[in-house]
């Protein structure tokens, strides 16, 4: 029976595997190393400070910038409210509106006060119809009788109105006879009562009367006369005329 032996062939190395380095082994730690490992941590400390302090100031600066940035916002957000055109507008209706309730205001002022102002103008109108009337009725020209007597009854009103209207024919044969002109001239007036709701008033006029006869020299003389006047549709008119008690001034 044949038998096979097998020969073993060394092995070689295998070209493809490269050789491992061996790793150096650990070194055990030498105690100055060991006080060098403690001695970082204490210097990390300071480090650890100085960041806390750089962040607290970056925050600090960073507050002043946002408080800077929130000031220029508020500013922005402010100049728009003087600037903007419709605002502006509304601002000035405001004065505008201040002045119309200062005017307003004025005005009813005024309105409350127009009694006043109304008093004063039936004063001076009182007081001028008086002046007018006086003079009227103490001017008469012979050779103007018609006229002077027109004038006499377009001067007064009520009573005095009716007795001039009813003796008119009378006073001209008077005046035509004695052939006088009697002429008036007014020195000073005033009203001495006034009553704008009843239209009634009074007044005190002195007057300078000359008569002229058709010979001889003029007389004058000067006189004191009251008046009472009563409002019509057409003025003031002299309601009652006469001679005023002794002492009596027209000032």
């Amino acid at each position: 029976m044949a038998r096979t032996t097998a020969e073993k062939r060394p092995t070689e190395p295998d070209e493809a595997a490269e050789p491992q380095p061996e790793e150096p082994a650990p070194e055990e730690p030498t105690p100055a190393d060991a006080a060098s490992e403690e001695a970082e941590p204490e210097q990390a400390a300071p480090e650890e400070t100085d960041g806390e302090e750089a962040e607290a100031t970056e925050e600090t600066e960073a507050g002043d910038a946002a408080d800077e940035d929130a000031a220029k916002k508020a500013s922005r957000r402010r100049l728009p409210r003087i600037s903007d055109p419709v605002l502006l507008v509304a601002a000035v209706l405001v004065v505008v509106a201040g002045v119309c309730a200062g005017y307003f205001g004025w005005s009813w002022y005024g309105a409350a006060h127009d009694d006043s102002l109304a008093y004063s103008r039936d004063r001076d109108a009182v007081l001028r119809a008086a002046e007018q009337g006086v003079q009227n009725m103490n001017t008469l020209d012979y050779r103007k009788v018609e006229q002077g007597l027109a004038s006499w009854e377009a001067s007064t009103t009520g009573d005095l109105h009716q007795q001039l209207v009813q003796g008119s024919a009378q006073f001209s044969q008077q005046v035509r006879a004695a052939k006088t002109v009697t002429t008036a001239k007014i020195l000073d007036a005033a009203v001495t009562e006034l009553d704008d709701r009843a239209g009634k008033a009074g007044a005190i006029v002195a007057v300078q009367i000359t008569v002229t006869p058709p010979t001889g020299t003029p007389a004058t003389k000067q006189s004191r006369m009251r008046a009472q006047l009563t409002r019509t549709s057409s003025g003031w008119k002299l309601s009652a005329l006469g001679q005023a008690p002794v002492g009596t001034t027209a000032g």
